[in-house]
């Protein structure tokens, strides 16, 4: 029955690249880097191959730069290293949506550093 099911979904790589530069929106809108692949994934996860691990290793790496950019708020009042934590993790949110955008559109795996596993 799985494989059947599994032949059902299509294979969209640029779908997949889509969602993984929807990350990008948070550069624009400010939030929209968690929304748009949120809906994508959604929406998509039960009719595309892949989307369904891609989408969550996008909302977990997405998840954990919300929390890690929370903890360096303080750590600006408390050490200073704050400013250079935030501007450390702006750079990683900005580069490896575009990094895993190529390695997907290449047929790779995707892989996001210090990524919370909160959705398995």
């Amino acid at each position: 029955m799985e494989s059947n099911y599994h032949s059902l979904k299509r294979r969209d790589n640029q779908l997949l690249v889509i969602t993984h530069l929807s990350q990008l929106l948070t550069y624009i809108t400010g939030f929209g880097g968690l929304i748009a692949p949120l809906i994508i994934w959604a929406t998509q996860k039960e009719k595309v191959e892949d989307m369904d691990a891609h989408g969550k290793s996008i909302l977990n790496f997405q998840l954990s730069v919300l929390i890690y950019s929370l903890i360096s708020i303080p750590l600006i009042i408390a050490f200073g290293l704050g400013i250079l934590t935030l501007i450390l993790i702006a750079i990683l949110a900005f580069v490896m949506p575009i990094i895993n955008a190529i390695k997907v559109s290449n047929g790779e795996l995707p892989s996001y550093p210090l990524s919370i596993n909160f959705i398995s």
